[in-house]
């Protein structure tokens, strides 16, 4: 089917049905989603090659990676909701990988210059996250993957990292636990200071003094939570309750408590943030594991969305969505020990 078969079908001109489908902001919602549903319908895919000669698009989204240590678990399953979402429009994706900060500035800059992508992805961001301001700079649209602060609009998708801490540091505490331990993300990431601030909330209200020795900040794998977590069991008094960053701290943190000869569950409790890997289901676990959980594909694919959105003309000062987080407990969990 053609566009203009398309059109005569509707009983629209070509141009209306064009603008409808590449999500222009003059065509209004209703004819936008019956346009959608009749392409979808009757089979209708716009030609890739033609679609980028006419909007000037060059077709892919671009994501940097810096260091080789965002290749985990937790960067294939955003990918995966990116490249779902954007399969859909024929829309690829431009990954490049950089180990230093000249090197991701340069990548971006020879993004904008060689006009290879539409747009970016940034991917946890900073505080004041410079690629935002850079990016800026240069025209070029992108959707932050959490948020920065650079006193100016920019697009961007978040889940409430210190309401979910906050929440499970107060469970925790509600269970008689004290002496508990944050293995967090890497200093200075907006997530990772949103669940400390979290944390040190709930803390502070029930009157709990902060132990500065039961912070870590780390990349998320099980390597690095298991020496720190093994670092932490040797101190006296030891962490009674663990908050994992990730499902791949919570595996280190669970061998650090084993090796010590401690129970899950009942000489030490976890809850960790499950970003729902098909591959470490927290039901599977033994025991249980209580998470606070939210999906890292299903916001991949969100982002993609909000993507499309912006390249069709909405305002990036419209583009902001902040997801709760749902606290799930589960035999990881239990009431502190009565003495350590």
């Amino acid at each position: 089917m053609r566009l203009k078969d398309l059109a005569e079908h509707l009983g629209l001109s070509q141009t209306t049905v064009s603008r409808a489908l590449n999500g222009y902001p003059e065509v209004n919602e209703a004819t936008r989603r019956r346009v959608a549903e009749t392409a979808q319908r009757l089979g209708y895919r716009p030609n890739a090659s033609a679609l980028r000669l006419a909007t000037g698009r060059s077709g892919a989204i671009g994501m940097v990676l810096r260091g080789s240590y965002e290749f985990g678990p937790h960067t294939s399953e955003f990918l995966g909701g990116v490249g779902e979402r954007l399969a859909d429009e024929e829309i690829d994706i431009l990954l490049t990988t950089v180990e230093t900060y000249e090197d991701e500035v340069a990548a971006y800059k020879r993004g904008a210059a060689s006009q290879k992508v539409d747009a970016f992805i940034l991917h946890s961001p900073t505080l004041r996250d410079e690629r935002a301001e850079l990016l800026l700079d240069l025209k070029v649209p992108f959707v932050l993957h959490g948020r920065t602060n650079i006193g100016k609009p920019v697009a961007w998708l978040d889940i409430d990292n210190t309401g979910a801490v906050e929440r499970a540091t107060s469970h925790l505490l509600d269970l008689g636990h004290r002496r508990i331990a944050l293995l967090n993300g890497i200093k200075g990431r907006t997530f990772a200071e949103h669940r400390e601030i979290g944390y040190l909330a709930a803390l502070s209200a029930r009157g709990v003094p902060f132990d500065p020795a039961l912070m870590g900040n780390s990349v998320f794998t099980d390597e690095v939570a298991f020496r720190m977590a093994q670092a932490m069991l040797e101190l006296r008094p030891h962490p009674t309750a663990f908050l994992a960053g990730s499902m791949m701290t919570a595996l280190g943190i669970f061998r650090a408590i084993r090796q010590a000869g401690f129970v899950l569950g009942k000489d030490i409790s976890m809850i960790a943030h499950d970003d729902v890997f098909p591959y470490l289901n927290a039901d599977n676990m033994y025991p249980t594991m209580s998470t606070t959980r939210s999906s890292m594909r299903q916001a991949g694919m969100r982002v993609a969305e909000l993507i499309l959105h912006i390249l069709g003309g909405k305002p990036v000062e419209d583009v902001h969505e902040l997801w709760p987080v749902e606290l799930v407990l589960r035999e990881s969990s239990g009431p502190a020990p009565t003495a350590q």
